[in-house]
């Protein structure tokens, strides 16, 4: 009994230690130089989409506001250990209007992802991993619900709809849950970091290839760090 009650004080005392070391991440990602004109999408092809919307809808992979703020990019860190459980919660992505809602997010490997078909038509949906099993299956306007998981965490990669080829959204596969997607403001917060130094990644859409990688330093706090993609220059 006392050997029971040992061990549960210094999980009790490791548990503390590692919440009150925990820090959190803060900032924000801008653009530096002339954004890209805006690209309307074509949904004509299916009346349902077309029928959707009632102004203009616009390519979802670059956005960015008057002040060079940039939304829907993803912040995470590499190489953090962590022993927590599985979000018992599910990560929801619509198809809405032709629309995948969200355009951008993140799920921890092994969570539960729930498709969802708001839209009275068919849509394929057909996700591209390199290292997690890839799914490819359709919904019926009938068929309002699937789900799915993947089980291996992974940089980001596209799931896209088969039927209507503007159809795209980004995800990221997290072995952690210290990750966040940034806001129409370019803002974003992590929170709840244990303690150490980690390599930080930004990533943004139009600049996939091109990811800001940096490094940085978490301790009791918050620690402010931001990020700017520039335009390349014309050779």
């Amino acid at each position: 009994m006392n050997l029971f009650k040992n061990i549960f004080s210094f999980l009790m005392l490791f548990c503390f230690f590692e919440v009150s070391n925990a820090g959190d991440i803060n900032g924000k990602v801008k653009y530096d130089g002339k954004p890209p004109k805006k690209k309307p999408l074509r949904m004509d092809a299916d009346p349902v989409c077309g029928a959707a919307h009632s102004e203009k809808v616009f390519s979802e992979s670059f956005k960015v506001n008057g002040s060079g703020e940039l939304a829907e990019c993803i912040v995470y860190l590499k190489n953090v250990s962590y022993s927590g459980k599985t979000p018992s919660t599910a990560v929801e992505l619509d198809q809405k209007g032709c629309i995948y809602e969200p355009h951008v997010f993140g799920i921890q490997a092994g969570q539960e992802l729930l498709i969802k078909n708001s839209d009275a038509t068919l849509h394929n949906i057909h996700s591209m991993p390199k290292k997690n099993k890839e799914f490819n299956f359709a919904m019926p306007k009938v068929v309002k619900t699937k789900k799915s998981k993947f089980d291996t965490s992974e940089d980001p990669f596209y799931i896209k709809c088969d039927v209507h080829p503007w159809m795209k959204t980004w995800v990221l596969v997290s072995d952690h849950p210290y990750y966040a997607v940034t806001d129409s403001n370019g803002n974003f917060e992590i929170k709840g970091v244990p303690a150490g130094t980690y390599e930080v990644i930004c990533w943004q859409e139009k600049f996939k290839k091109r990811p800001i990688i940096e490094t940085i330093t978490v301790g009791k706090g918050s620690v402010t760090k931001n990020f700017t993609f520039t335009r390349p220059k014309k050779k």
